[in-house]
């Protein structure tokens, strides 16, 4: 990998006044679409519910605390193989503290994380055991956050998982666990093949099947192993219509997402509402609005409605690209993958699948290679927000021991 500057920056997150300005201005100034009475949810996101969010938003929402908060987590920006990389960086205070690095999906960035800093960083503080501590390390994953694209290809996964691991040589840690989420589950998984012996063990939450794969035969399950298979060809057939635009036609998704922030606020609005713990009739009620609508807030100021749908297109070719040589090389012990090149050992693999998760073992785990695996009767796709506790005590128990 050319890597053009080992160079490392301070950096905080800083929005002119007249961006926030303009946002308000543009949320003032939308124009509405009708609602047809009855549909509810079913057709997406109703007008008036996102109404309601988009005046909180516009007058009640404060961007500025939301900012301040999330500076007192230690930014940094640094060049990869010429892509900048943006990420957070916590350290420690406990001697025996190992990296940890934590990598968010879509449609979210680092912030998602910023709450279970403090109990993974410094966990006796926190009702756990010293040993638990870790040096958190947050990237964002190139279209995300404030690691904007260079060029086309940078959403690659694998390239993507290199450039994370280079960065943790960058940082002094030859060794490394590694926890994901959604897209940052799909490059945890890469990473013990770009980086060979360098990851220590591995967590993700939430695992699903083949998006674009066939559907499962519920027939052969039973108990929550089906009703997941169930849920997960109910949204095949009813909940990927964001995918297949964002994977297909990114760019022309691109002008509604950077010219209306209502049009940003809907589409990822409505992931919080599909994805989130099944108990919650409304995304407010599964997280908090503030740190929902900061999570929008990024993607409105640093215009990533564009980047993040062309980054996970270009992951979905990854995706694609890799499915067949995973599938030939099960074991990960010496089956030659793809290309010639041979599956390197895999770490120690753990899984947690929350309420709203389409996780089926026999789906995505076929092999037995996952040694771990616990399910949870709450939260869903954004644990870290929904369920930190749960979350963090099972990324505790997953890596002690490791």
């Amino acid at each position: 990998m050319n890597t053009t500057s080992n160079s490392i920056r301070p950096f905080r997150i800083d929005v002119a006044q007249g961006e926030i300005d303009d946002l308000r201005a543009r949320l003032a100034g939308t124009r509405w679409p009708q609602e047809l009475p009855g549909v509810g949810w079913s057709r997406g996101v109703p007008t008036s519910y996102l109404r309601r969010i988009a005046e909180y938003w516009q007058g009640a929402y404060d961007w500025r605390a939301a900012e301040e908060r999330l500076n007192e987590l230690p930014q940094f920006l640094t060049e990869i193989d010429g892509q900048q990389l943006h990420f957070a960086h916590i350290r420690s205070e406990e001697p025996g503290a190992r990296p940890l690095l934590m990598v968010h999906g879509w449609p979210s960035s680092f912030a998602e994380f910023s709450r279970i800093v403090g109990p993974l960083t410094d966990p006796v503080a926190y009702g756990g055991r010293a040993e638990d501590a870790v040096h958190l390390v947050l990237p964002s994953i190139p279209g995300f956050g404030f690691s904007p694209l260079a060029e086309s290809g940078r959403g690659d996964l694998l390239r993507v998982a290199s450039a994370f691991a280079e960065l943790m040589t960058r940082l002094g840690y030859d060794r490394f666990l590694a926890q994901g989420t959604d897209a940052g589950a799909g490059i945890v998984g890469l990473l013990p093949m770009v980086a060979p012996g360098r990851v220590i063990a591995t967590h993700v939450n939430g695992p699903a099947p083949a998006p674009f794969g066939p559907p499962l035969d519920a027939s052969a399950l039973s108990g929550r192993e089906r009703e997941r298979a169930e849920a997960f060809n109910a949204w095949q057939q009813d909940g990927t219509g964001y995918l297949a635009i964002q994977s297909t036609r990114p760019q022309t998704l691109s002008y509604g997402l950077t010219d209306s922030p209502v049009a940003q606020l809907a589409w990822i609005i409505e992931k919080f509402r599909e994805w989130t713990d099944p108990a919650a009739e409304l995304p407010e009620d599964a997280v908090d609005l503030d740190d929902l609508l900061t999570l929008v807030s990024l993607y409105w100021f640093g215009e990533l409605g564009w980047s993040s749908a062309h980054s996970l297109a270009e992951g979905m070719e990854t995706f694609r690209r890799f499915a067949p040589s995973a599938a030939e090389a099960p074991t990960g012990d010496e089956a030659p993958a793809e290309g010639g090149w041979e599956m390197p050992p895999m770490p120690p693999a753990s899984v947690a699948v929350f309420a709203a998760d389409m996780s089926v073992r026999s789906a995505v785990d076929p092999y037995g290679a996952v040694g771990t695996w616990n399910e949870y009767e709450v939260g869903g796709h954004f644990p870290a927000m929904e369920a930190p506790e749960v979350l963090v005590a099972d990324i505790r128990s997953a890596f002690r021991g490791a």
